[in-house]
C-alpha cells in the first residue's frame, strides 16, 4: 500500500462518521478531494444532461466512469490514442474512478459465464463475446489513465445462496492477488504510475456476516490503495442494507478510504457515512432526474404531478441552484409534457447542485461533533 491517496491523520471523527482528504495528483497540480464525497455517475465519459463545466461550478471534483461501456465503445485503445479519458472528455485537471465492470456483469446474467480466468460476457452492443480476465480489466483502465481503479470482482446476486456467495469470494480472493501480482510488475515495467494511479480492492459475502468478515480481511490484507464493499444495493431489502452496513462499521479498515459502490440515496448515504463510509456514486439522481423527480430539503417531488401544472412556486424554495432561481414547477412540468431536452436537463442540474450541499452539510456537521442530530433530522424527511 502505497499510503498516498489518503492520509489517516487527516481524519475527523464523530462516533464511527469521519471526514478527511483524498488526495490527487492532476496536471495543473494536487487535487484535495474533502470526504465523504459523493461522485456522479458519467458512464460513457458524460454525466447524462450536463455540460463538464456545470459540475465544476457545484464544486465536483471526482466523477466515475463505467470500464464495460468504454470497453465496447469507444474501445481504450482510441480513448488511449485521444489523451486518455480525462483529456478525452474534457476533465483534466479533475479526477476519475472507472470502475472494473463487475456490476455490468453482473446486470447481464443471462449474457455470462464465469471462469477461474475471467468472466466470459455478450456484448448488448453487437452480440460479440469477450473474457474480462483481472489483468485486462486492470490494463484497460491503465489506458484510460484512471485515478482510481477497481479489481475485477465476481458480484453475486442479493438472493444467491451460500454455495453462490462461497464460489464468488474464491474467485474473487483468486482475481485479487492475480491483479496485485499485475500491478507489481507493471510498475516494474513502468507502465503503471504509482504517484498518480491508485488501485482499490473489493470484499464481498452477501449478507452473509461470517462470508463478510472472512473476504474483508482477505482483501485487507493487501497492498490496495482502498477498500471497496461490494455485493450490497444488488436486491437487498433497505432494512438488510443498512444492518449489515452498522455491522460492518467498526470492523473495517481505518487506515484506508472506504467505498460503497452503487449506493447513493439520501437515506442510505446517512446510514453508510454513520459507520464510516467515505465514498459513494449512484445513478439515481441523474437518472430520476430524467423521469422528473427533483430531490429536495422536503423530499421527493415529481414534477409530472398534475397539480404542478400552474405552480409558480420553484422546485425548492430552499435551494440556492440556477434552476430553483428562475424556473417555476409549472414551467419544468410543460417541459417534460411535451417531451423538451431542457426539463431533464434542469432536473439533473438540480439534483447535483443538490447533493453537492447535502454532501457539504453532511462534512460540516461531523466536523462539528454533531453528526447525530444531522443524521436524526434527515432520516425523517421522505426520500
Amino acid at each position: 500500500m502505497t499510503g498516498k491517496l489518503f492520509d489517516s491523520g487527516d481524519l475527523i471523527y464523530d462516533g464511527q462518521a469521519r471526514t478527511g482528504l483524498l488526495r490527487f495528483t492532476r496536471p495543473s497540480g494536487p487535487l484535495l478531494i474533502s470526504t465523504p464525497v459523493f461522485m456522479p455517475v458519467g458512464t460513457r465519459a458524460t454525466v447524462k444532461a450536463l455540460w463538464h463545466r456545470e459540475l465544476e461550478e457545484m464544486g465536483y471534483d471526482l466523477i466515475l466512469a463505467n470500464t464495460y461501456h468504454l470497453f465496447l465503445r469507444p474501445g481504450h485503445e482510441t480513448i488511449a490514442a485521444l489523451g486518455g479519458l480525462h483529456d478525452f472528455q474534457g476533465w483534466s485537471d479533475h479526477a476519475i474512478l472507472t470502475d472494473s465492470g463487475g456490476y455490468q456483469v453482473f446486470s447481464l446474467a443471462d449474457r455470462v459465464r464465469f471462469f477461474d480466468e475471467g468472466v466470459e460476457f455478450q456484448s448488448h452492443v453487437d452480440g460479440a463475446r469477450h473474457l474480462f480476465t483481472p489483468e485486462l480489466v486492470f490494463d484497460v483502465q491503465c489506458a484510460f489513465g484512471s485515478d482510481i481503479m477497481m479489481m475485477l470482482d465476481d458480484c453475486p446476486p442479493a438472493d444467491a445462496d451460500r454455495v453462490r456467495l462461497q464460489e464468488a469470494l474464491r474467485r474473487t480472493h483468486l482475481w485479487c492477488d492475480r491483479v496485485i501480482e499485475h500491478r507489481r510488475q507493471r510498475i516494474e515495467s513502468g507502465a503503471f504510475d504509482q504517484k498518480r494511479q491508485s488501485l482499490f480492492g473489493i470484499f464481498q459475502g452477501g449478507l452473509d456476516r461470517e462470508l463478510r468478515e472472512r473476504s474483508m480481511d482477505y482483501i485487507a490484507a493487501r497492498p490496495f490503495d482502498g477498500i471497496a464493499i461490494g455485493g450490497l444495493s444488488v436486491g437487498e431489502s433497505r432494512p438488510e442494507l443498512h444492518a449489515m452496513l452498522e455491522w460492518l462499521g467498526s470492523r473495517m479498515d481505518p487506515e484506508r478510504p472506504r467505498y460503497l459502490m452503487g449506493v447513493g440515496t439520501v437515506p442510505d448515504i446517512l446510514e453508510a457515512v454513520r459507520a464510516g463510509v467515505d465514498m459513494f456514486d449512484c445513478v439515481l439522481p441523474t437518472r430520476n432526474a430524467r423521469n422528473g423527480q427533483f430531490l429536495t430539503g422536503l423530499g421527493k417531488r415529481n414534477v409530472r404531478n398534475a397539480r404542478f401544472a400552474r405552480s409558480d412556486e420553484p422546485p425548492d424554495p430552499e435551494c440556492t441552484c440556477p434552476v430553483c432561481a428562475r424556473y417555476s414547477l409549472g414551467y419544468i412540468r410543460h417541459l417534460f409534457s411535451v417531451g423538451e431536452m431542457l426539463g431533464p436537463m434542469l432536473a439533473t442540474h438540480h439534483n447535483l447542485h443538490f447533493f453537492s450541499h447535502f454532501m457539504e452539510a453532511l462534512r460540516a456537521a461531523i466536523k462539528a461533533g454533531e453528526y447525530e442530530p444531522f443524521y436524526e433530522r434527515w432520516k425523517k424527511i421522505p426520500f
